[in-house]
């Protein structure tokens, strides 16, 4: 079982981030304002591969278009985060999340480039987030269909209807959202272990063949 009453520090940490970044970016300018996303960080094919500025592939998660877009992603990572959290420990997590970014923007890269879309800019924190559904699936899969208050159908429903949302809606990056939750279930393989039963004694103690899940 895991601690529920452990805090959620980076996920706290993450929201705050893509908060204060988003108040800051409406201080000197508008986030809703295209130029002015690219110039501060958000995903633009053409400026990464031909100035090799890679770092816009995690600065882009931490921004986002608009009041909306961000209470809506955080709002989902709110509810979601803590639990990853806990299954995986809190560097783990740190880990997880930011790769599940990066692999999420790679994977719209390659989308746009294969549809002969280059010039689109994107920003936000959904594919990282769909990341954290990948990897809570993984985890309640193996946990047998449950994992705290999570189930596999909560989890499947969710990451439909958001899905089937971006399909029907403009201005939504669905191979994010694809490619995070790929990216989530890949590194759920990698990073998850279900925790061991502890062994007991006849005296209610932990036997000495009690084996412990592994923690970074």
């Amino acid at each position: 079982m895991q601690n529920r009453n452990s805090k959620s520090y980076i996920t706290g940490a993450i929201i705050a981030v893509n908060v204060a970044y988003f108040l800051y970016l409406e201080m000197i300018g508008s986030t809703e304002n295209t130029q002015f996303m690219i110039r501060h960080g958000a995903l633009y094919i053409p400026i990464i591969l031909q100035e090799s500025q890679y770092y816009r592939l995690i600065t882009s998660t931490f921004m986002h278009f608009g009041i909306d877009h961000l209470l809506n992603n955080m709002l989902v990572l709110f509810l979601l985060g803590d639990n990853l959290e806990r299954a995986l420990g809190k560097v783990k997590y740190t880990l997880f999340y930011l790769l599940c970014g990066i692999g999420a923007n790679v994977f719209s890269m390659a989308y746009d480039l294969a549809v002969m879309r280059p010039a689109t800019v994107s920003a936000g924190a959904s594919g990282a987030i769909f990341g954290v559904v990948g990897g809570l699936l993984y985890a309640v899969l193996v946990n047998r269909g449950r994992l705290e208050d999570l189930s596999t159908r909560q989890l499947v429903v969710m990451a439909l209807v958001t899905l089937y949302h971006g399909v029907t809606s403009t201005g939504v990056n669905n191979a994010a959202h694809i490619g995070g939750l790929i990216c989530g279930i890949f590194l759920g393989i990698l990073f998850y272990r279900k925790p061991r039963k502890i062994k007991k004694d006849i005296f209610g103690y932990p036997s000495f063949e009690e084996e412990r899940d592994s923690r970074w």
